[in-house]
Protein backbone atom coordinates (compact mmCIF):
# COMPACT_ATOMS: atom_id res chain seq x y z
CA UNK A 1 0.00 0.00 0.00
CA UNK A 2 1.53 3.06 -0.92
CA UNK A 3 1.50 5.78 1.69
CA UNK A 4 -0.54 8.86 0.68
CA UNK A 5 2.02 12.43 0.32
CA UNK A 6 1.88 14.45 3.33
CA UNK A 7 -1.29 16.45 3.37
CA UNK A 8 -3.42 14.55 0.61
CA UNK A 9 -5.29 12.17 2.50
CA UNK A 10 -8.15 12.76 5.06
CA UNK A 11 -8.02 10.13 8.44
CA UNK A 12 -4.98 8.29 6.35
CA UNK A 13 -7.81 7.68 3.29
CA UNK A 14 -8.01 9.71 -0.19
CA UNK A 15 -9.37 12.85 0.33
CA UNK A 16 -12.29 12.21 -1.87
CA UNK A 17 -13.48 10.39 0.36
CA UNK A 18 -14.62 13.59 2.58
CA UNK A 19 -16.36 14.84 -0.14
CA UNK A 20 -18.74 11.98 -0.65
CA UNK A 21 -19.09 11.10 2.79
CA UNK A 22 -20.65 14.96 3.55
CA UNK A 23 -22.24 14.37 0.12
CA UNK A 24 -24.28 11.26 1.35
CA UNK A 25 -24.48 12.62 5.03
CA UNK A 26 -26.70 15.09 3.69
CA UNK A 27 -28.94 12.99 1.28
CA UNK A 28 -29.87 10.70 3.86
CA UNK A 29 -30.28 13.80 6.66
CA UNK A 30 -32.73 15.06 3.75
CA UNK A 31 -34.51 11.28 2.90
CA UNK A 32 -34.74 10.22 6.33
CA UNK A 33 -35.55 13.90 7.86
CA UNK A 34 -38.26 13.82 5.65
CA UNK A 35 -39.13 10.47 5.95
CA UNK A 36 -39.43 10.77 9.77
CA UNK A 37 -42.40 12.73 9.64
CA UNK A 38 -43.91 11.41 6.16
CA UNK A 39 -46.71 9.56 7.95
CA UNK A 40 -48.25 11.88 9.96
CA UNK A 41 -48.05 14.30 7.46
CA UNK A 42 -50.37 12.51 5.58
CA UNK A 43 -52.70 11.72 8.12
CA UNK A 44 -52.92 14.85 10.35
CA UNK A 45 -52.16 17.36 7.33
CA UNK A 46 -53.85 15.69 4.38
CA UNK A 47 -56.71 14.03 6.30
CA UNK A 48 -55.60 9.99 4.59
CA UNK A 49 -56.84 7.30 6.52
CA UNK A 50 -54.22 4.69 7.57
CA UNK A 51 -54.69 2.38 5.26
CA UNK A 52 -54.38 5.15 2.47
CA UNK A 53 -51.50 6.54 4.16
CA UNK A 54 -49.86 3.30 4.75
CA UNK A 55 -50.24 2.11 1.34
CA UNK A 56 -48.81 5.74 -0.34
CA UNK A 57 -45.95 5.24 2.07
CA UNK A 58 -45.36 1.53 1.44
CA UNK A 59 -45.31 2.72 -2.59
CA UNK A 60 -42.98 5.67 -1.97
CA UNK A 61 -40.02 3.90 0.39
CA UNK A 62 -40.08 0.49 -1.52
CA UNK A 63 -39.65 2.23 -4.92
CA UNK A 64 -36.65 4.12 -3.04
CA UNK A 65 -35.46 0.89 -2.87
CA UNK A 66 -35.75 -0.57 -6.88
CA UNK A 67 -34.72 2.43 -8.91
CA UNK A 68 -30.96 2.24 -8.11
CA UNK A 69 -31.29 -0.42 -10.24
CA UNK A 70 -31.56 1.29 -12.57
CA UNK A 71 -29.73 4.53 -11.57
CA UNK A 72 -26.95 2.01 -11.61
CA UNK A 73 -27.08 0.89 -15.68
CA UNK A 74 -27.69 4.62 -16.72
CA UNK A 75 -24.25 5.49 -14.95
CA UNK A 76 -22.84 2.79 -16.08
CA UNK A 77 -24.14 3.27 -20.30
CA UNK A 78 -24.59 6.69 -20.06
CA UNK A 79 -24.09 9.48 -17.90
CA UNK A 80 -21.34 8.08 -15.71
CA UNK A 81 -21.30 7.52 -11.84
CA UNK A 82 -20.28 11.65 -11.26
CA UNK A 83 -22.66 13.32 -13.06
CA UNK A 84 -25.24 10.60 -12.27
CA UNK A 85 -24.67 11.47 -8.77
CA UNK A 86 -24.87 15.47 -8.90
CA UNK A 87 -28.03 15.03 -11.04
CA UNK A 88 -29.83 12.92 -8.78
CA UNK A 89 -28.91 15.38 -6.18
CA UNK A 90 -30.52 17.95 -7.91
CA UNK A 91 -33.49 15.97 -8.65
CA UNK A 92 -34.09 15.35 -5.07
CA UNK A 93 -33.21 18.57 -4.11
CA UNK A 94 -36.46 19.43 -6.44
CA UNK A 95 -38.68 16.62 -5.00
CA UNK A 96 -38.29 18.31 -1.63
CA UNK A 97 -39.18 21.83 -2.63
CA UNK A 98 -42.28 20.53 -4.46
CA UNK A 99 -42.98 19.28 -1.15
CA UNK A 100 -42.90 22.24 0.64
CA UNK A 101 -45.98 23.43 -1.65
CA UNK A 102 -49.12 22.81 -0.30
CA UNK A 103 -51.40 21.64 -3.25
CA UNK A 104 -51.67 17.48 -3.19
CA UNK A 105 -50.58 17.45 -6.66
CA UNK A 106 -47.24 18.72 -5.28
CA UNK A 107 -47.38 16.51 -3.13
CA UNK A 108 -46.89 13.04 -4.99
CA UNK A 109 -44.78 15.05 -7.88
CA UNK A 110 -42.49 15.39 -4.90
CA UNK A 111 -42.36 11.80 -3.72
CA UNK A 112 -41.80 11.08 -8.06
CA UNK A 113 -38.65 13.26 -7.90
CA UNK A 114 -37.10 11.91 -5.20
CA UNK A 115 -37.57 8.47 -6.17
CA UNK A 116 -35.79 9.20 -9.73
CA UNK A 117 -33.26 11.34 -7.67
CA UNK A 118 -32.33 8.65 -5.03
CA UNK A 119 -31.90 6.11 -7.60
CA UNK A 120 -29.57 7.79 -9.59
CA UNK A 121 -27.54 9.21 -6.32
CA UNK A 122 -27.89 6.30 -4.27
CA UNK A 123 -25.94 3.03 -5.81
CA UNK A 124 -23.22 5.58 -8.00
CA UNK A 125 -22.23 7.43 -4.85
CA UNK A 126 -21.14 4.26 -3.47
CA UNK A 127 -19.64 2.98 -6.66
CA UNK A 128 -17.34 6.15 -6.32
CA UNK A 129 -16.62 5.32 -2.65
CA UNK A 130 -14.94 1.86 -3.91
CA UNK A 131 -13.03 3.67 -6.84
CA UNK A 132 -10.97 5.85 -5.02
CA UNK A 133 -8.86 2.87 -4.25
CA UNK A 134 -6.40 0.94 -6.40
CA UNK A 135 -7.42 -2.35 -6.86
CA UNK A 136 -5.83 -4.25 -3.53
CA UNK A 137 -5.75 -1.17 -1.63
CA UNK A 138 -5.99 -2.82 2.43
CA UNK A 139 -8.00 0.40 3.14
CA UNK A 140 -10.73 -0.09 0.89
CA UNK A 141 -13.23 -1.75 3.94
CA UNK A 142 -12.13 0.84 6.37
CA UNK A 143 -13.16 3.42 3.93
CA UNK A 144 -16.47 2.22 3.23
CA UNK A 145 -17.15 2.21 7.41
CA UNK A 146 -16.11 5.47 7.28
CA UNK A 147 -18.60 5.87 4.56
CA UNK A 148 -21.53 4.13 6.35
CA UNK A 149 -20.95 6.01 9.31
CA UNK A 150 -21.79 9.47 7.36
CA UNK A 151 -25.16 7.90 6.68
CA UNK A 152 -25.80 7.20 9.58
CA UNK A 153 -24.96 10.47 11.02
CA UNK A 154 -27.66 12.07 8.58
CA UNK A 155 -29.96 9.47 9.38
CA UNK A 156 -29.59 10.57 12.98
CA UNK A 157 -29.99 14.49 12.56
CA UNK A 158 -32.33 14.68 9.64
CA UNK A 159 -35.43 13.69 11.80
CA UNK A 160 -34.51 15.62 14.91
CA UNK A 161 -34.03 18.84 12.69
CA UNK A 162 -36.66 18.36 9.77
CA UNK A 163 -38.88 16.73 12.77
CA UNK A 164 -38.80 19.92 14.65
CA UNK A 165 -39.28 22.18 12.03
CA UNK A 166 -42.15 20.10 10.64
CA UNK A 167 -44.07 19.00 13.94
CA UNK A 168 -43.32 22.01 15.68
CA UNK A 169 -44.02 24.79 13.15
CA UNK A 170 -44.89 23.70 9.77
CA UNK A 171 -45.23 20.67 8.23
CA UNK A 172 -43.65 22.41 4.79
CA UNK A 173 -41.26 23.88 6.86
CA UNK A 174 -39.78 20.44 7.78
CA UNK A 175 -39.42 19.17 3.63
CA UNK A 176 -37.79 23.06 2.75
CA UNK A 177 -34.99 22.05 5.33
CA UNK A 178 -34.81 18.50 3.80
CA UNK A 179 -34.11 20.33 0.52
CA UNK A 180 -31.95 22.81 2.04
CA UNK A 181 -30.21 19.90 3.76
CA UNK A 182 -29.63 18.06 0.19
CA UNK A 183 -27.94 21.42 -1.45
CA UNK A 184 -25.65 21.59 1.13
CA UNK A 185 -24.52 17.85 0.09
CA UNK A 186 -24.66 19.20 -3.57
CA UNK A 187 -22.60 22.40 -3.49
CA UNK A 188 -19.62 20.37 -0.93
CA UNK A 189 -20.12 17.86 -3.86
CA UNK A 190 -19.30 20.35 -6.57
CA UNK A 191 -16.70 21.79 -4.99
CA UNK A 192 -14.29 19.20 -4.16
CA UNK A 193 -14.71 17.47 -7.74
CA UNK A 194 -11.00 17.73 -7.85
CA UNK A 195 -11.04 15.54 -4.97
CA UNK A 196 -12.68 12.93 -6.96
CA UNK A 197 -10.96 13.18 -10.48
CA UNK A 198 -8.98 9.47 -9.47
CA UNK A 199 -12.34 7.76 -8.87
CA UNK A 200 -13.40 8.82 -11.70
CA UNK A 201 -10.57 8.35 -14.10
CA UNK A 202 -10.40 4.65 -12.80
CA UNK A 203 -14.26 4.23 -13.64
CA UNK A 204 -14.15 5.87 -16.81
CA UNK A 205 -11.09 3.42 -17.61
CA UNK A 206 -12.96 0.41 -16.96
CA UNK A 207 -13.04 -2.01 -20.09
CA UNK A 208 -16.00 -1.85 -21.68
CA UNK A 209 -18.21 -4.94 -22.99
CA UNK A 210 -17.88 -6.07 -26.85
CA UNK A 211 -21.07 -6.33 -28.44
CA UNK A 212 -22.96 -6.09 -25.24
CA UNK A 213 -21.20 -9.08 -23.75
CA UNK A 214 -17.57 -10.29 -22.37
CA UNK A 215 -16.00 -13.82 -22.27
CA UNK A 216 -17.19 -14.13 -18.37
CA UNK A 217 -20.67 -13.07 -19.41
CA UNK A 218 -20.89 -15.45 -21.90
CA UNK A 219 -19.38 -18.79 -19.85
CA UNK A 220 -22.03 -21.06 -18.31
CA UNK A 221 -23.16 -21.13 -14.59
CA UNK A 222 -22.07 -24.63 -13.02
CA UNK A 223 -23.98 -26.57 -10.88
CA UNK A 224 -22.36 -24.68 -7.74
CA UNK A 225 -23.05 -21.83 -9.48
CA UNK A 226 -26.77 -22.45 -9.48
CA UNK A 227 -26.42 -23.74 -5.87
CA UNK A 228 -25.20 -20.42 -4.23
CA UNK A 229 -28.03 -18.40 -6.38
CA UNK A 230 -30.15 -20.56 -4.59
CA UNK A 231 -28.72 -19.65 -1.01
CA UNK A 232 -28.57 -16.05 -2.07
CA UNK A 233 -32.57 -16.56 -3.30
CA UNK A 234 -33.15 -18.33 0.59
CA UNK A 235 -31.26 -14.92 1.95
CA UNK A 236 -33.51 -13.25 0.09
CA UNK A 237 -36.45 -14.18 0.94
CA UNK A 238 -35.98 -13.93 5.01
CA UNK A 239 -34.26 -10.62 4.45
CA UNK A 240 -37.66 -9.38 3.27
CA UNK A 241 -39.41 -10.36 6.59
CA UNK A 242 -36.85 -9.10 9.08
CA UNK A 243 -37.19 -5.15 6.67
CA UNK A 244 -41.16 -5.63 6.64
CA UNK A 245 -41.17 -5.87 10.44
CA UNK A 246 -37.53 -3.14 10.88
CA UNK A 247 -39.18 -0.49 8.12
CA UNK A 248 -41.93 0.05 10.89
CA UNK A 249 -40.61 2.45 12.57
CA UNK A 250 -41.32 5.05 9.64
CA UNK A 251 -44.83 3.96 9.63
CA UNK A 252 -46.58 1.72 11.91
CA UNK A 253 -44.20 3.09 15.06
CA UNK A 254 -44.56 6.45 13.82
CA UNK A 255 -47.90 6.52 14.57
CA UNK A 256 -47.52 4.82 17.83
CA UNK A 257 -45.85 7.36 19.27
CA UNK A 258 -47.43 10.39 17.81
CA UNK A 259 -50.95 8.90 19.31
CA UNK A 260 -49.52 6.33 22.76
CA UNK A 261 -46.84 7.58 23.78
CA UNK A 262 -46.08 10.44 26.61
CA UNK A 263 -43.93 13.06 24.54
CA UNK A 264 -42.24 14.83 27.04
CA UNK A 265 -38.81 13.49 29.02
CA UNK A 266 -37.19 15.27 31.83
CA UNK A 267 -39.43 18.43 30.82
CA UNK A 268 -38.42 18.10 26.93
CA UNK A 269 -41.19 18.02 24.74
CA UNK A 270 -40.60 15.29 22.23
CA UNK A 271 -41.89 14.79 18.65
CA UNK A 272 -43.03 11.41 17.36
CA UNK A 273 -40.54 11.69 14.14
CA UNK A 274 -37.61 11.89 16.38
CA UNK A 275 -37.91 8.24 17.84
CA UNK A 276 -36.53 7.17 14.34
CA UNK A 277 -33.23 9.25 14.82
CA UNK A 278 -33.11 5.96 17.61
CA UNK A 279 -32.00 3.74 15.03
CA UNK A 280 -28.97 5.62 13.68
CA UNK A 281 -27.87 6.78 16.70
CA UNK A 282 -27.94 2.74 18.35
CA UNK A 283 -25.98 2.32 14.72
CA UNK A 284 -23.43 4.48 15.41
CA UNK A 285 -22.82 3.45 18.95
CA UNK A 286 -22.87 -0.40 18.13
CA UNK A 287 -21.15 -0.40 14.52
CA UNK A 288 -17.75 -0.46 15.97
CA UNK A 289 -18.98 -3.05 18.95
CA UNK A 290 -20.07 -5.72 16.33
CA UNK A 291 -16.80 -5.25 14.17
CA UNK A 292 -14.56 -5.79 17.24
CA UNK A 293 -17.15 -9.05 18.25
CA UNK A 294 -16.45 -10.56 14.92
CA UNK A 295 -12.84 -10.34 14.58
CA UNK A 296 -12.66 -11.56 18.15
CA UNK A 297 -14.63 -14.36 17.56
CA UNK A 298 -12.92 -15.10 14.37
CA UNK A 299 -13.69 -18.84 12.97
CA UNK A 300 -15.77 -19.26 15.59
CA UNK A 301 -18.63 -16.67 14.40
CA UNK A 302 -21.82 -17.49 13.31
CA UNK A 303 -22.32 -18.35 9.83
CA UNK A 304 -24.09 -15.75 7.78
CA UNK A 305 -27.42 -18.14 7.54
CA UNK A 306 -26.90 -18.12 11.38
CA UNK A 307 -26.66 -14.35 11.62
CA UNK A 308 -29.82 -14.32 9.47
CA UNK A 309 -31.92 -16.58 11.73
CA UNK A 310 -30.77 -13.95 14.52
CA UNK A 311 -31.17 -10.95 12.93
CA UNK A 312 -34.65 -12.17 12.80
CA UNK A 313 -35.07 -13.40 16.29
CA UNK A 314 -34.17 -10.12 17.44
CA UNK A 315 -36.31 -8.02 15.32
CA UNK A 316 -39.44 -10.72 16.69
CA UNK A 317 -38.49 -10.10 20.22
CA UNK A 318 -38.61 -6.26 19.53
CA UNK A 319 -42.44 -7.12 18.68
CA UNK A 320 -42.89 -9.07 21.78
CA UNK A 321 -42.13 -6.00 23.47
CA UNK A 322 -43.86 -3.83 22.44
CA UNK A 323 -47.33 -6.37 22.87
CA UNK A 324 -47.57 -5.01 26.78
CA UNK A 325 -46.76 -1.89 26.05
CA UNK A 326 -49.51 -1.76 23.21
CA UNK A 327 -51.91 -2.91 25.61
CA UNK A 328 -51.07 -0.29 28.57
CA UNK A 329 -51.37 2.60 25.25
CA UNK A 330 -54.97 1.06 24.29
CA UNK A 331 -56.07 1.46 28.23
CA UNK A 332 -56.37 4.74 27.72
CA UNK A 333 -52.51 5.87 29.70
CA UNK A 334 -49.70 6.99 27.42
CA UNK A 335 -46.05 5.18 27.57
CA UNK A 336 -43.16 6.38 28.56
CA UNK A 337 -40.84 7.06 25.40
CA UNK A 338 -38.43 4.51 26.65
CA UNK A 339 -40.12 1.59 25.70
CA UNK A 340 -39.87 2.79 22.12
CA UNK A 341 -36.19 3.31 23.03
CA UNK A 342 -36.11 -0.39 24.25
CA UNK A 343 -37.20 -1.34 20.91
CA UNK A 344 -34.93 -0.15 18.77
CA UNK A 345 -32.00 -1.64 20.77
CA UNK A 346 -33.11 -4.65 20.35
CA UNK A 347 -33.87 -4.23 16.40
CA UNK A 348 -30.61 -2.73 15.81
CA UNK A 349 -28.81 -6.00 17.33
CA UNK A 350 -30.69 -7.18 14.73
CA UNK A 351 -29.80 -5.41 11.79
CA UNK A 352 -26.26 -5.16 12.60
CA UNK A 353 -26.31 -8.73 12.40
CA UNK A 354 -28.08 -9.04 8.94
CA UNK A 355 -27.45 -5.28 7.11
CA UNK A 356 -23.53 -5.97 6.09
CA UNK A 357 -23.56 -9.59 6.57
CA UNK A 358 -26.04 -9.81 4.14
CA UNK A 359 -24.54 -7.23 1.33
CA UNK A 360 -20.90 -9.14 2.02
CA UNK A 361 -22.68 -12.60 1.91
CA UNK A 362 -23.90 -11.77 -1.74
CA UNK A 363 -20.52 -10.52 -3.12
CA UNK A 364 -19.60 -13.63 -2.48
CA UNK A 365 -21.95 -16.13 -3.54
CA UNK A 366 -22.80 -14.61 -6.49
CA UNK A 367 -21.08 -15.66 -9.78
CA UNK A 368 -18.97 -12.69 -11.26
CA UNK A 369 -21.04 -12.56 -14.43
CA UNK A 370 -24.13 -11.20 -12.34
CA UNK A 371 -22.70 -9.95 -9.21
CA UNK A 372 -24.28 -6.72 -9.97
CA UNK A 373 -27.24 -7.96 -10.90
CA UNK A 374 -27.88 -10.44 -7.90
CA UNK A 375 -26.49 -7.37 -5.76
CA UNK A 376 -29.53 -5.09 -7.33
CA UNK A 377 -32.06 -7.96 -6.85
CA UNK A 378 -31.02 -8.35 -2.82
CA UNK A 379 -31.80 -4.90 -2.84
CA UNK A 380 -35.15 -6.00 -3.57
CA UNK A 381 -35.81 -7.19 -0.06
CA UNK A 382 -35.75 -3.80 1.33
CA UNK A 383 -38.11 -3.01 -1.17
CA UNK A 384 -40.45 -6.10 -0.62
CA UNK A 385 -40.27 -5.07 3.22
CA UNK A 386 -41.10 -1.43 3.23
CA UNK A 387 -43.76 -2.13 1.12
CA UNK A 388 -44.64 -4.53 3.99
CA UNK A 389 -44.14 -1.97 6.39
CA UNK A 390 -46.41 0.18 4.68
CA UNK A 391 -49.21 -2.10 5.16
CA UNK A 392 -48.49 -2.92 7.98
CA UNK A 393 -49.71 1.03 9.22
CA UNK A 394 -53.46 0.30 7.46
CA UNK A 395 -54.04 -1.49 11.02
CA UNK A 396 -53.23 0.07 13.35
CA UNK A 397 -56.29 2.06 13.77
CA UNK A 398 -58.86 -0.73 13.37
CA UNK A 399 -56.59 -3.57 14.87
CA UNK A 400 -56.33 -3.87 18.98
CA UNK A 401 -51.70 -3.25 19.37
CA UNK A 402 -50.94 -5.87 20.84
CA UNK A 403 -52.76 -7.99 17.89
CA UNK A 404 -50.99 -5.78 15.25
CA UNK A 405 -47.13 -6.44 17.10
CA UNK A 406 -48.11 -9.49 18.08
CA UNK A 407 -48.81 -10.63 14.65
CA UNK A 408 -45.60 -9.14 13.44
CA UNK A 409 -43.59 -10.67 15.83
CA UNK A 410 -45.23 -14.47 14.88
CA UNK A 411 -44.06 -14.05 11.64
CA UNK A 412 -40.81 -13.13 12.43
CA UNK A 413 -40.05 -15.61 15.43
CA UNK A 414 -41.66 -17.84 12.76
CA UNK A 415 -39.11 -16.96 10.08
CA UNK A 416 -36.42 -17.26 12.76
CA UNK A 417 -37.39 -20.80 13.74
CA UNK A 418 -37.27 -21.91 10.04
CA UNK A 419 -34.27 -20.30 9.56
CA UNK A 420 -32.60 -21.78 12.51
CA UNK A 421 -33.56 -25.38 10.86
CA UNK A 422 -32.24 -24.26 7.35
CA UNK A 423 -28.83 -23.10 8.74
CA UNK A 424 -27.07 -26.51 7.64
CA UNK A 425 -29.22 -27.27 4.26
CA UNK A 426 -28.38 -23.35 3.04
CA UNK A 427 -24.60 -23.64 4.39
CA UNK A 428 -24.23 -26.74 1.79
CA UNK A 429 -26.05 -25.00 -0.88
CA UNK A 430 -23.34 -21.85 -0.14
CA UNK A 431 -20.39 -24.53 -0.79
CA UNK A 432 -17.59 -23.26 2.12
CA UNK A 433 -18.52 -19.74 1.88
CA UNK A 434 -19.22 -18.64 5.36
Amino acid sequence: MTTPPPGSSWFGHPRGLSTLFFTEMWERFSYYGMRGFLILYMTKALGFTDSHAGAVYGNYVGSVWVTPILGGLIADRWLGQYRSVLIGGIIIALGHFTLAFHALPFFYVGLTLIVIGTGLLKPNVSAMVGALYEAGDGRRDAGFSIFYMGINLGAFLGPLIAGKLAEGFDWHLGFACAGVGMLFGLVQYVLGRRRLQPAIDRLASRPEPAAGTTASSSEPFTAQDWQRMAAVAVLFLFASFFWGAYEQAGSTLALFADRYVHLEMLGIRLYASWFVSIQAAFVIVLSPIFAWLWVKLGPRQPSSPAKFALALLFVGLAFVLLMPAGAIAQGGVKISPLWLVGVYFIEELGELCLSPVGLSAVTKLAPRQVVGIMLGVFFLSNAVGNKLAGWSAGFIGTTPLPTLFGATAAVTLGAAAVMFVLIKPVQRLMGGVR
